[in-house]
């Protein structure tokens, strides 16, 4: 199997013995007409320095369990049991004071559809500078400069210029290193990137995952990578949990589950692939 993403950086080694995160038995509903469950007992850890891959179909819950980890659901959502454990802290029981201090800060969070994750009516330049200002105790000025440095860490072209721009001005490619420059704001230790290249073409799709592996390498960051792009994520990610129908089913190193998946749902999926089974039957 060729991967069509590689590094050579030399990557922070994953500490599989800390625990940077640990999530147990968690449960996710959405109220309505009925109770919908969405996630069902998810249980994974993610280790200092660890790239954890979380794939599966369309609707299977990902990108509901990610957004849990840091309660950002709909007013619909409800967590209603497990535990998620960031360093020793229960965040399921911590006050909403302590989230914010913790979203962007320890964890920050990319998106899949990076346009719709700005605002339409403010300059980038202006959202940029008051998040800097937000996270970081400093001047106007300071703050400018800061947010000019950022575009520049995440490899924007005439970043002077972007900060000018209104999102619409911008491409997808554009929208997503910007987004990215807002989540570096605190040095998050974790990046959640919930499907950060759906809406990209190959080519910058494989700009914005360099990029995240280069800034992961310099900031030290931990990473949960959720894709459904099996390609992607066989090359970038240390290990992989499969989820099912609101359940994690599986989770292996990268070398294990691409070359032997212990479980049904994890064969199929891989089997579903055409990068996986060229020439395979429908």
């Amino acid at each position: 199997m060729k991967s069509v993403f590689r590094h050579d950086m030399s990557p922070v080694i994953p500490d599989l013995r800390t625990d940077l995160l640990r999530v147990e038995e968690l449960r996710v509903e959405f109220t309505g007409a009925r109770s919908t469950v969405a996630v069902e007992e998810a249980a994974f850890q993610i280790a200092t320095g660890e790239v954890l891959g979380l794939v599966g179909e369309s609707g299977c819950g990902k990108s509901v369990l990610v957004k849990s980890l840091i309660r950002i659901l709909p007013p619909n959502g409800r967590i209603s049991g497990g535990q998620v454990v960031w360093l020793g802290e229960n965040l399921l029981t911590a006050s909403e004071s302590r989230m914010r201090e913790i979203r962007g800060t320890d964890i920050s969070m990319i998106f899949q559809n990076p346009q719709a994750s700005l605002n339409p009516a403010r300059k980038i330049g202006d959202q940029l500078r008051a998040l800097v200002r937000h996270r970081n105790a400093c001047s106007r000025e300071e703050a400018a400069q800061r947010a000019a440095a950022l575009l520049k860490k995440v490899q924007m072209p005439d970043p002077e210029r972007v900060l000018a721009l209104y999102p619409f001005e911008c491409s997808g490619g554009m929208c997503q290193r910007i987004l990215i420059a807002m989540a570096l704001t605190g040095r998050p230790k974790l990046l959640i990137a919930d499907e950060p290249t759906t809406s990209l073409d190959v080519t910058i799709q494989a700009q914005i995952i360099r990029l995240i592996l280069e800034l992961k390498t310099e900031f030290g960051m931990s990473i949960l990578f959720v894709s459904h792009d099996l390609a992607i994520v066989s090359s970038i990610c240390d290990r992989v949990a499969v989820m099912y129908r609101g359940r994690i089913v599986e989770t292996a190193s990268s070398a294990q589950l691409f070359t032997a998946p212990g479980h049904p749902y994890t064969k199929e999926l891989l089997e579903s692939s055409l990068s996986f089974q060229p020439g395979g039957k429908r």
